[in-house]
Protein backbone atom coordinates (compact mmCIF):
# COMPACT_ATOMS: atom_id res chain seq x y z
CA UNK A 1 0.00 0.00 0.00
CA UNK A 2 1.37 3.41 -0.96
CA UNK A 3 0.69 6.47 1.14
CA UNK A 4 0.60 9.86 -0.52
CA UNK A 5 1.61 12.92 1.42
CA UNK A 6 -1.10 15.63 1.42
CA UNK A 7 -0.19 18.33 -1.05
CA UNK A 8 -1.67 21.32 0.79
CA UNK A 9 -2.69 22.45 4.26
CA UNK A 10 -6.31 22.93 5.28
CA UNK A 11 -7.83 26.04 6.83
CA UNK A 12 -10.92 25.34 8.94
CA UNK A 13 -13.00 27.58 11.24
CA UNK A 14 -11.91 27.95 14.86
CA UNK A 15 -14.09 26.13 17.39
CA UNK A 16 -13.55 27.43 20.94
CA UNK A 17 -12.89 31.03 19.94
CA UNK A 18 -16.17 31.27 18.01
CA UNK A 19 -18.37 29.52 20.55
CA UNK A 20 -21.16 31.75 21.83
CA UNK A 21 -21.60 31.96 25.61
CA UNK A 22 -24.22 29.56 26.97
CA UNK A 23 -25.74 29.81 30.43
CA UNK A 24 -25.27 26.82 32.70
CA UNK A 25 -28.46 24.77 33.30
CA UNK A 26 -30.39 25.59 36.48
CA UNK A 27 -29.58 22.25 38.16
CA UNK A 28 -25.85 22.98 37.78
CA UNK A 29 -26.22 26.46 39.24
CA UNK A 30 -28.05 25.02 42.25
CA UNK A 31 -25.48 22.25 42.68
CA UNK A 32 -22.70 24.85 42.80
CA UNK A 33 -24.58 26.73 45.52
CA UNK A 34 -25.10 23.57 47.58
CA UNK A 35 -21.48 22.45 47.29
CA UNK A 36 -20.28 25.89 48.31
CA UNK A 37 -22.62 25.85 51.30
CA UNK A 38 -21.81 22.30 52.41
CA UNK A 39 -18.04 22.18 51.94
CA UNK A 40 -15.16 24.49 52.77
CA UNK A 41 -12.19 24.80 50.45
CA UNK A 42 -10.48 21.80 52.02
CA UNK A 43 -13.61 19.70 51.62
CA UNK A 44 -14.01 20.67 47.97
CA UNK A 45 -10.38 19.77 47.26
CA UNK A 46 -10.89 16.36 48.85
CA UNK A 47 -14.12 15.83 46.92
CA UNK A 48 -12.41 16.79 43.67
CA UNK A 49 -10.08 13.82 44.00
CA UNK A 50 -13.02 11.45 43.42
CA UNK A 51 -13.80 12.92 40.00
CA UNK A 52 -10.52 14.42 38.78
CA UNK A 53 -9.50 11.74 36.27
CA UNK A 54 -12.70 10.20 34.90
CA UNK A 55 -13.95 10.80 31.36
CA UNK A 56 -17.67 10.20 31.84
CA UNK A 57 -20.48 12.73 32.12
CA UNK A 58 -20.62 12.67 35.91
CA UNK A 59 -16.87 13.14 36.35
CA UNK A 60 -16.79 16.04 33.87
CA UNK A 61 -19.79 17.69 35.53
CA UNK A 62 -18.36 17.33 39.02
CA UNK A 63 -14.97 18.74 38.01
CA UNK A 64 -16.74 21.74 36.57
CA UNK A 65 -19.01 22.43 39.55
CA UNK A 66 -16.23 21.91 42.09
CA UNK A 67 -14.04 24.48 40.31
CA UNK A 68 -17.03 26.84 40.23
CA UNK A 69 -17.78 26.23 43.91
CA UNK A 70 -14.18 26.65 45.09
CA UNK A 71 -13.28 29.73 43.05
CA UNK A 72 -13.77 33.25 44.34
CA UNK A 73 -15.77 33.85 41.16
CA UNK A 74 -16.43 31.62 38.16
CA UNK A 75 -18.60 32.20 35.11
CA UNK A 76 -20.70 29.82 33.05
CA UNK A 77 -19.62 27.40 30.34
CA UNK A 78 -16.49 26.18 32.11
CA UNK A 79 -14.91 22.98 30.76
CA UNK A 80 -12.30 21.06 32.79
CA UNK A 81 -10.40 18.16 31.28
CA UNK A 82 -9.42 14.89 32.93
CA UNK A 83 -6.54 15.21 35.38
CA UNK A 84 -6.61 19.01 35.53
CA UNK A 85 -5.56 20.27 38.96
CA UNK A 86 -5.42 23.39 41.09
CA UNK A 87 -3.99 24.86 44.26
CA UNK A 88 -5.70 27.61 46.26
CA UNK A 89 -8.71 27.88 43.94
CA UNK A 90 -10.28 30.31 46.40
CA UNK A 91 -8.02 32.98 44.86
CA UNK A 92 -9.26 32.35 41.28
CA UNK A 93 -11.60 34.61 39.32
CA UNK A 94 -12.60 32.84 36.10
CA UNK A 95 -14.71 34.30 33.29
CA UNK A 96 -17.30 32.75 31.00
CA UNK A 97 -16.55 30.05 28.44
CA UNK A 98 -13.12 29.03 29.78
CA UNK A 99 -11.57 25.71 28.71
CA UNK A 100 -8.94 23.99 30.89
CA UNK A 101 -7.30 21.03 29.17
CA UNK A 102 -6.44 17.59 30.46
CA UNK A 103 -3.63 17.49 33.04
CA UNK A 104 -3.29 21.27 33.12
CA UNK A 105 -2.36 22.68 36.54
CA UNK A 106 -3.16 26.13 37.94
CA UNK A 107 -1.13 26.88 41.08
CA UNK A 108 -2.41 29.75 43.16
CA UNK A 109 -1.15 31.04 46.50
CA UNK A 110 -3.23 31.77 49.61
CA UNK A 111 -2.40 35.48 49.45
CA UNK A 112 -2.26 35.80 45.66
CA UNK A 113 -4.58 36.60 42.78
CA UNK A 114 -5.43 34.70 39.60
CA UNK A 115 -7.72 36.27 36.99
CA UNK A 116 -8.65 34.32 33.84
CA UNK A 117 -10.84 36.20 31.36
CA UNK A 118 -13.71 35.14 29.15
CA UNK A 119 -13.20 32.54 26.40
CA UNK A 120 -9.64 31.64 27.40
CA UNK A 121 -8.42 28.26 26.09
CA UNK A 122 -5.74 26.54 28.23
CA UNK A 123 -4.23 23.50 26.54
CA UNK A 124 -3.45 20.08 27.98
CA UNK A 125 -0.49 19.79 30.37
CA UNK A 126 -0.15 23.55 30.72
CA UNK A 127 1.31 24.85 33.99
CA UNK A 128 0.30 28.26 35.31
CA UNK A 129 2.07 29.72 38.32
CA UNK A 130 -0.96 31.77 39.24
CA UNK A 131 0.20 33.48 42.40
CA UNK A 132 0.00 36.93 40.72
CA UNK A 133 -1.51 36.33 37.29
CA UNK A 134 -3.88 38.10 34.93
CA UNK A 135 -4.94 36.49 31.65
CA UNK A 136 -7.35 38.66 29.69
CA UNK A 137 -10.11 37.48 27.33
CA UNK A 138 -9.74 35.30 24.21
CA UNK A 139 -6.21 34.12 25.01
CA UNK A 140 -5.00 30.82 23.55
CA UNK A 141 -2.58 28.92 25.79
CA UNK A 142 -0.77 26.11 23.98
CA UNK A 143 -0.34 22.56 25.30
CA UNK A 144 2.55 22.30 27.76
CA UNK A 145 3.13 26.07 27.90
CA UNK A 146 4.19 27.39 31.30
CA UNK A 147 4.26 30.47 33.48
CA UNK A 148 6.96 30.72 36.14
CA UNK A 149 5.89 33.55 38.38
CA UNK A 150 8.70 33.55 40.91
CA UNK A 151 12.39 32.92 41.42
CA UNK A 152 14.70 32.53 44.40
CA UNK A 153 16.86 35.55 45.17
CA UNK A 154 19.96 33.38 45.67
CA UNK A 155 21.02 35.71 48.49
CA UNK A 156 22.93 35.07 50.68
CA UNK A 157 25.25 32.86 48.65
CA UNK A 158 26.38 30.74 51.62
CA UNK A 159 23.10 28.80 51.84
CA UNK A 160 21.32 26.58 49.28
CA UNK A 161 19.43 28.62 46.68
CA UNK A 162 16.17 26.84 47.46
CA UNK A 163 16.40 28.17 51.04
CA UNK A 164 16.63 31.80 49.93
CA UNK A 165 13.57 34.04 49.66
CA UNK A 166 11.16 33.83 46.75
CA UNK A 167 10.53 36.93 44.68
CA UNK A 168 7.03 36.81 43.17
CA UNK A 169 6.46 39.12 40.19
CA UNK A 170 3.09 39.65 38.46
CA UNK A 171 2.58 38.14 35.01
CA UNK A 172 0.12 39.83 32.65
CA UNK A 173 -1.19 38.24 29.44
CA UNK A 174 -3.10 40.71 27.28
CA UNK A 175 -6.33 39.95 25.44
CA UNK A 176 -6.21 38.00 22.15
CA UNK A 177 -2.64 36.84 22.72
CA UNK A 178 -1.60 33.34 21.66
CA UNK A 179 1.07 31.38 23.52
CA UNK A 180 2.65 28.53 21.55
CA UNK A 181 3.12 24.92 22.60
CA UNK A 182 5.77 24.44 25.32
CA UNK A 183 6.57 28.15 25.54
CA UNK A 184 7.72 29.46 28.95
CA UNK A 185 6.82 32.90 30.33
CA UNK A 186 9.08 34.06 33.17
CA UNK A 187 8.11 36.17 36.16
CA UNK A 188 7.34 39.85 35.75
CA UNK A 189 6.61 39.59 32.01
CA UNK A 190 3.78 41.38 30.21
CA UNK A 191 2.53 39.92 26.94
CA UNK A 192 0.81 42.65 24.95
CA UNK A 193 -2.61 42.46 23.34
CA UNK A 194 -2.76 40.24 20.27
CA UNK A 195 0.88 39.13 20.53
CA UNK A 196 1.95 35.71 19.29
CA UNK A 197 4.62 33.74 21.18
CA UNK A 198 6.17 30.92 19.16
CA UNK A 199 6.33 27.29 20.23
CA UNK A 200 9.14 26.54 22.68
CA UNK A 201 10.01 30.21 23.22
CA UNK A 202 11.41 31.37 26.57
CA UNK A 203 10.07 34.86 27.23
CA UNK A 204 12.25 36.86 29.63
CA UNK A 205 11.04 40.40 28.85
CA UNK A 206 7.87 42.22 27.83
CA UNK A 207 6.34 41.50 24.42
CA UNK A 208 4.81 44.34 22.41
CA UNK A 209 1.15 44.20 21.32
CA UNK A 210 0.49 42.52 17.96
CA UNK A 211 4.10 41.36 17.65
CA UNK A 212 5.45 37.88 16.91
CA UNK A 213 8.33 36.58 19.04
CA UNK A 214 10.15 33.25 19.13
CA UNK A 215 13.39 31.63 20.26
CA UNK A 216 15.45 31.15 23.42
CA UNK A 217 15.42 33.79 24.69
CA UNK A 218 12.45 35.08 22.70
CA UNK A 219 13.24 37.75 20.12
CA UNK A 220 11.05 39.99 18.01
CA UNK A 221 10.41 38.56 14.53
CA UNK A 222 7.76 40.72 12.93
CA UNK A 223 4.48 42.54 13.42
CA UNK A 224 1.14 40.87 12.93
CA UNK A 225 0.28 43.81 10.70
CA UNK A 226 1.00 42.53 7.23
CA UNK A 227 -2.69 42.76 6.37
CA UNK A 228 -2.81 46.40 7.38
CA UNK A 229 -4.84 45.62 10.51
CA UNK A 230 -2.10 46.72 12.93
CA UNK A 231 -3.07 49.98 14.66
CA UNK A 232 -0.75 52.80 13.60
CA UNK A 233 -0.10 53.82 17.22
CA UNK A 234 1.55 50.41 17.81
CA UNK A 235 4.06 50.75 15.01
CA UNK A 236 6.72 51.90 17.49
CA UNK A 237 6.36 48.74 19.59
CA UNK A 238 4.84 50.49 22.59
CA UNK A 239 3.32 48.43 25.38
CA UNK A 240 0.65 50.92 26.35
CA UNK A 241 -2.18 49.13 24.49
CA UNK A 242 -3.77 46.28 26.47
Amino acid sequence: MSIERPATCRVVPAVHGRREPVADPPYQVELVKELRRAYGTAGLVELYGRFSTGDGFTDALMRKVIWQSAARRCGSGLQVGSGAGFKHPETFEIGDGVFIGAQAYVQGRYDGKCLIGDNVWIGPQAYLDARELVIEEFVGWGPGAKILGSSHTGIPADIPIIRTDLEIKPVYIGAWADIGTNATILSGVTIGKGALVGAGAVVVSDVAPFSVVAGVPAKFLRWRGDSGALPAKLSNGGLDEK
